[in-house]
């Protein structure tokens, strides 16, 4: 079998035919995809804007919207370019940054999940206590500890990856360069730094998983403890709004990241991908705001604002 060299580049097959059902789709997707960058830029110029909202939970929401802002600018441009130009090369320097960008994003936004989830816990079960256990040095310590471990992890698997030499049909059966895609590229033995990198994703997403799983369970006992009716609707409506994103975006890594190689699936594994690059950043926002009656109320005061400037 030919071989060729890890200089040069590889071919996107994309996501999408084109058919006038994959035109829909796509137009489908990139509504999708500039509403999570509009919405992210929403929220997080409102967290700027009010000083109501500078507070340990709303800083780490706006690390989580940039996350979320950043992770679709690396998927989006290449994916639209693609399909509506037919240019489907992508360079192997190209192929790289999207691996460590797409990995430094995911692996923080997962540790910043389960620092959202201990900023709830120690809010709803140890209110009176929340500024010494929740300070601001400790919301930036767990902020940076997200984006450091996750640039270690894309650090580690981008370079890894492309270390190895791939077969002369470099035609990658994807929408984006992700690492166990272009693993199958390979022509040399690849199983060492597959179960490599198994084991990372496992630590990866099952550490703060577990951490997240911890902190809610410990909330739901206390939740279930209080006698107002009124608080404990409150703190349920706080809690499934913040599970509801762990689930759509845990739910979708796992079945990327940690299934067994033998189950894999390409077309599968591309509408998952698709599903948690693109639909779960734009979904962040709306469950965090619309559930939130703060974000709420700053988001109709500069509405009126707003307004205001327009009449006069």
């Amino acid at each position: 079998m030919d071989r060729g060299n890890s200089t040069s580049g590889f071919i996107l097959l994309g996501l999408f035919g084109h058919t006038r059902a994959h035109l829909l789709l796509f137009v489908l997707v990139l509504s999708v995809a500039l509403n999570s960058l509009l919405g992210n830029a929403l929220l997080l110029l409102l967290i700027h804007q009010d000083q109501r909202l500078h507070t340990p939970m709303y800083f780490l929401l706006s690390q989580l919207s940039l996350m979320d802002m950043m992770l679709v600018s690396t998927i989006l441009p290449q994916m639209a370019i693609g399909y509506l130009t037919g240019k489907k090369f992508i360079s192997s320097v190209g192929c790289g940054f999207q691996i460590f960008f797409f990995l430094t994003l995911g692996g923080g936004e997962c540790f910043l999940l389960a620092a959202m989830a201990y900023d709830r816990y120690v809010a709803i079960c140890h209110p009176l206590r929340y500024s010494v256990l929740m300070s601001w040095q400790l919301c930036l310590r767990m902020a940076l500890g997200s984006w450091f471990l996750g640039a270690a992890d894309g650090v580690m698997q981008a370079a890894a990856t492309l270390s190895f030499q791939f077969c002369s049909r470099r035609e990658i059966d994807h929408f984006f360069c992700e690492a166990p895609v272009l693993l199958r590229l390979a022509c040399g033995d690849t199983s060492v730094f597959e179960f490599v990198m198994y084991i990372c994703c496992v630590l990866m997403l099952l550490v703060p998983f577990s951490l997240i799983l911890t902190s809610y369970g410990l909330i739901l006992a206390v939740v279930l403890s209080m006698r107002s009716t009124e608080a404990r609707k409150k703190a349920f409506a706080t809690c499934s709004s913040h599970l509801a994103v762990v689930g759509l975006f845990y739910g979708a890594a796992i079945f990327i990241y940690v299934r067994p190689a033998s189950s894999r699936s390409g077309n599968h594994d591309k509408v998952v991908s698709a599903f948690y690059t693109l639909v779960t950043p734009m979904l962040n926002p709306v469950i965090y705001s619309l559930r939130n009656s703060e974000v709420k109320g700053v988001l109709r005061k500069c509405v009126a604002r707003c307004a205001a400037l327009i009449r006069y």
